[in-house]
C-alpha cells in the first residue's frame, strides 16, 4: 500500500517536477532527518513508471545497510520490478527496470542505463559519481540528490538548484518530529587540538575525550538526565567508543557498541537488545548518523565537531517520533550546541560553490544559545528566563550564581584583573597535578569561578595554592557530591 504523502512531501515532488521541466537536470532536495526521503524517492519512481512503464530508474546509496531498506520502501509503493547492484546480493537482476545500487559496486561495474537517477546522501559527494554526472553521455539525464544536510563544500558545482520545502522546526511543530531538550554537561578543554580538513584532529580529540573525568561525567549526567531512555552515544573513534562502553558497563549500565566494521547481523542484535531493554545505551562511531530508524529517547554528544552537517545528523537520530517518549533529551558533552547553535536554527538556503582548497565564508550567527547556570538547560538565543527551571539570571555584583546556589565572593574577586585570574589558574594547575585531575578540570573550575574560559593566560604555570583556592575547590567538590547523591 502506498504511504499517504504529507503536505511538504507533496510540495517537494511538485517543485522537483517543475524544476526538471525547466531542463534543470541536477537538483538537490533537502529534507530533514525523519522527513521521509525514501518515501519521496519511491513516489518519484512510481510517478515516473505511471508516465512511462518502460522507464529505467536508478537509485544510488552510499551505505550497504541502506540497500534493503530502500528496496522495502519501493515495494511499499507498489514497485516490484526491482534489481540490486551490490556484490552478490540475492536480488541481483540486471533485467529489472528499477535498480538499487551501492556506489561502491557501481565504481567497479559501471553505470547501468537509466532515464532518471536518485542519489541518496548526496552531500557525501563521491568523486567517481560526480565525473559521471559531468560527462557528455549523462548530461541530459536528471540526477536528483537527497540529503538532510546538503551543505558540503562544492556541492553547488555538482547540483544546480536546491529545493528546501520544510524546516526541522516546522516538522516538530507539526508533530512529524519529536521536540527535544538540550542540557550542557562537562565542557571539554579543546585548547591545542589542531584542525584538520575543517574539523578537530580526530586522534588528538580522541585522546582528550578519553580523559577519565570526562567519561565519568558522561555516566553521571546520563543517570541524572537520561531517565533510562534508550540512548545513542556519539564518540570520536573506536578507542573512545570502547572506553565509553567499558565505563558504562563497569557502572552497571548495559551498553552496546557499533562501528563501521560491525557485521550487519551483530548490528541488528544490538538494536534488538536496546529495544528489549537488555542494554540501555549504544556507543558508536559516526556510523549511526544516517539511514537509522531506531527508537531513541536520548542522544549523548561525546564527539566535539565544527561540522554543522555531522552535528545535525547526530542530533537527528533522536528526533523521530516514538511511542511513549514525549521528547528527546540531548546531553551535550562536546559544547556543540553552544558552538554551533540549536539544530533548529541551522539553515542554509543555497548550495556551497567553493572549490577544494578554497576557504568558505562562515556565516556569523546573530546570537547563540546559552546555558542556564542553575539546571544546565541550553536556552534558545535571546530567551532570558530558563524554560526548564524558571531561573532568571541577574547582573553579577558581589554575589555569583553557581549551579543554582549563591556563593559570596569578595569585591576584589568580582573585579578580578588578569593578574588575579592568572594566580587562580596557576593554583588550580597545582591542585590538578597533586590530585591527577585533567586539564579539562582546571578549565571548567576556572570557568565556574570567573564565568569565562582561561584564554590569554599561561596555562602551564604553577603556584602554591592558598587556603582560599583550596577551600573553593573543596566547596565545589562537596556540592558536586551532594548533587550526585540526589541523582
Amino acid at each position: 500500500m502506498t504511504a499517504q504523502l504529507r503536505p511538504y512531501q507533496v510540495s517537494a515532488i511538485a517543485l522537483l517536477r517543475a524544476t526538471v521541466a525547466r531542463r534543470c537536470f541536477r537538483v538537490a532536495l533537502k529534507l530533514p532527518t525523519g522527513a521521509g526521503k525514501t518515501v519521496v524517492a519511491a513516489t518519484i519512481f512510481k510517478s515516473a513508471k505511471e508516465r512511462n512503464p518502460n522507464a529505467r530508474l536508478l537509485i544510488i546509496v552510499d551505505q550497504l545497510t541502506l540497500i534493503d531498506q530502500t528496496v522495502d520502501a519501493l515495494y511499499a509503493a507498489g514497485l516490484y520490478d526491482i534489481g540490486v547492484i551490490q556484490a552478490d546480493h540475492p536480488k541481483t537482476d540486471p533485467s529489472k527496470s528499477i535498480q538499487v545500487a551501492s556506489v561502491q559496486t557501481l565504481r567497479r561495474r559501471g553505470m547501468p542505463p537509466a532515464d532518471l537517477v536518485i542519489v541518496d546522501e548526496c552531500h557525501r559527494q563521491d568523486g567517481w559519481l560526480q565525473e559521471i554526472m559531468a560527462s557528455e553521455e549523462w548530461k541530459n539525464i536528471p540526477f536528483i540528490g537527497l540529503s538532510a544536510t546538503p551543505w558540503s563544500k562544492g556541492l553547488g558545482n555538482v547540483y544546480e538548484e536546491l529545493i528546501d520545502p520544510v524546516t526541522m522546526q516546522e516538522l516538530i511543530d507539526a508533530g512529524y518530529l519529536s521536540p527535544f531538550k538540550v542540557f550542557a554537561a562537562a565542557h571539554p578543554d579543546l585548547t591545542g587540538i589542531k584542525t584538520l580538513a575543517g574539523d578537530y584532529h580526530e586522534g588528538q580529540l580522541s585522546e582528550r575525550m578519553q580523559e577519565g573525568g570526562l567519561i565519568a561525567d558522561l555516566i553521571g549526567t546520563w543517570k541524572a538526565r537520561g531517565e533510562n531512555r534508550p540512548t545513542l552515544i556519539f564518540c570520536v573513534d573506536r578507542a573512545h567508543a570502547k572506553a565509553v562502553q567499558l565505563r558504562f558497563e563497569e557502572a552497571g549500565i548495559g551498553c552496546g557498541y557499533i562501528d563501521a566494521y560491525t557485521d550487519p547481523v551483530d548490528r541488528r542484535q544490538v538494536k534488538a537488545q536496546l529495544d528489549r531493554g537488555d542494554i540501555k545505551a549504544v556507543a558508536n562511531v559516526a556510523c549511526l548518523t544516517t539511514g537509522v530508524d531506531w527508537a531513541i529517547g536520548c542522544i549523548v554528544l561525546a564527539r566535539p565537531t565544527k561540522s554543522e552537517m555531522l552535528y545535525v545528523q547526530m542530533v537527528g537520530r533522536g528526533l523521530r517520533v516514538n511511542p511513549g517518549m514525549d521528547d528527546c533529551i540531548i546531553l551535550d558533552h562536546a559544547d556543540n550546541t553552544l558552538r554551533l547553535g540549536l539544530v533548529t536554527d541551522i539553515h542554509h538556503d543555497h548550495l556551497c560553490r567553493a572549490v577544494k582548497g578554497e576557504r568558505t565564508s562562515i556565516e556569523a550567527k546573530a546570537s547563540l544559545p546559552k546555558e542556564c547556570p542553575k539546571c544546565t538547560f541550553i536556552k534558545p538565543p535571546k530567551v532570558h528566563q530558563c524554560p526548564e527551571c524558571g531561573f532568571k539570571p541577574v547582573k553579577r555584583s558581589e554575589i555569583q550564581e553557581e549551579a543554582g546556589e549563591p556563593v559570596e565572593i569578595t569585591k576584589a574577586t568580582a573585579a578580578a584583573d588578569k593578574a588575579v585570574k592568572q594566580s587562580w589558574l596557576s593554583q588550580l594547575n597545582a591542585i590538578a597535578s597533586e590530585r591527577k585531575y585533567t586539564s579539562g578540570w582546571v578549565s571548567n573550575t576556572y570557568r565556574k569561578k570567573f564565568g569565562v574560559w582561561p584564554r590569554g593566560l599561561n596555562s602551564l604555570a604553577f603556584q602554591e595554592p592558598t587556603s582560599e583556592v583550596r577551600n573553593y575547590v573543596l566547596a565545589m567538590n562537596i556540592r558536586f557530591a551532594k548533587r550526585r547523591q540526589v541523582a
